[in-house]
């Protein structure tokens, strides 16, 4: 069994034998996700004894059930990272009506974690704005994401950049970052744009999920890489050079679903803040992206009702598409943003302010654009 998953400039990229988009859990076997008003009233004798509060409980669980409709088919993946090709819907990474102006030409930009997700539509949008542009992955998960990466940034760069480069690397080590700035170096002389953007997620359900071994791998690969990388870049770097870390809403709100990696996104926040002001000295401006929920590879370890829902926490009602970011990074990292440093970009729907902002009518702009 064969089917492609998308092309670039009519090269389609084929994926065979187990690329399977749907999750094989039936969705029959989980609870439904919207509740008629009958079936609310069929419940209420049932809890009747229990007074009305338990009474007022189911219909609020209902009423809330009803507005967190579907916005994604149920689908899972085992591990992290995960895999951009086997989603459903695929994400969107690039705008076809986005007219460069050449923001960043001349320009060498190193983007962690750039093969899928956020990263590679950081990819894309740097190439088309000028950028040379380089890239790392995870060597043998991400290999199909990578590859289609290297063939976006090729059909989206302007003819005077560089070719980019796509470095597989476990960012989780100092030898091995040092390793990736020395190959950009190498290869193009210096390094102008930092974006420490790798990053993996785990639910928890229970404190005893967070093991060990599982908090040492997310906190290497989402705050120790942005440490290693920046620490060996900055060796390269000129006055007028600039870092964007990739940070998250839930580092300023937290979430109890996603401890250890809301964690670890405060913490990068806190770096950057501090890093901006270490730097300052040097002319080289640090800031911050905290996107909302992006529908990337990073839900894919979510199960299946939190991915059905995925969006429906923030005011606008729905998930953005890494296309909805990328531009974030354009900006911050061109000279239109000569007087930011140490501060963040929020496209997170509103749900930093969501207290202050009414949410989207569930039947009125919560598609997926």
């Amino acid at each position: 069994m064969a089917c492609l998953v998308g092309s670039v400039s009519s090269r389609p990229i084929l994926i065979k034998e187990n690329s399977c988009l749907w999750s094989l859990r039936l969705l029959a076997s989980r609870a439904s996700t919207s509740i008629s008003n009958n079936a609310v009233e069929a419940m209420v004798p049932s809890v009747f004894q229990r007074g009305s509060s338990s009474i007022h409980t189911f219909k609020v669980k209902a009423i809330h059930r009803e507005e967190f409709k579907r916005r994604f088919p149920p689908q899972h993946q085992d591990g992290q990272p995960g895999k951009e090709y086997l989603m459903d819907p695929l994400p969107v990474f690039s705008n076809p009506h986005y007219q460069p102006t050449n923001k960043l030409k001349g320009k060498v930009a190193l983007v962690t974690g750039g093969d899928s997700g956020i990263g590679r539509s950081v990819c894309y949008f740097f190439a088309k704005e000028g950028a040379t542009v380089a890239f790392t992955y995870v060597k043998g998960v991400e290999d199909i994401d990578a590859k289609y990466t290297l063939e976006i940034i090729n059909d989206s760069k302007m003819s005077y950049a560089g070719d980019p480069i796509a470095i597989p690397a476990d960012l989780r080590y100092d030898k091995q970052c040092k390793k990736v700035v020395d190959e950009v170096v190498s290869k193009y002389g210096r390094i102008d744009v930092l974006v420490n953007n790798a990053a993996v997620q785990y639910a928890t359900y229970t404190l005893d999920n967070i093991t060990e071994e599982r908090l040492e791998r997310i906190f290497r690969t989402n705050i120790f890489s942005y440490f290693f990388m920046t620490r060996h870049a900055i060796k390269h770097m000129k006055p007028g050079s600039n870092i964007i870390n990739t940070t998250s809403v839930l580092g300023f709100t937290g979430n109890a679903k996603l401890i250890d990696y809301a964690s670890t996104k405060g913490a990068i926040m806190n770096f950057t803040k501090s890093l901006a002001i270490f730097l300052i000295d040097k002319k080289i401006r640090v800031n911050g992206v905290a996107p909302g929920p992006i529908w990337t590879p990073l839900t894919a370890t979510l199960d299946d009702e939190d991915i059905a829902t995925f969006g429906s926490q923030a005011p606008m009602n729905r998930a953005a598409q890494p296309v909805e970011v990328g531009s974030s990074y354009v900006f911050l990292a061109s000279e239109d943003a000569s007087y930011y440093t140490g501060t963040f970009l929020h496209p997170d729907g509103g749900e930093l302010d969501k207290n202050a902002i009414p949410r989207v009518n569930n039947n009125k702009n919560s598609e997926n654009p």
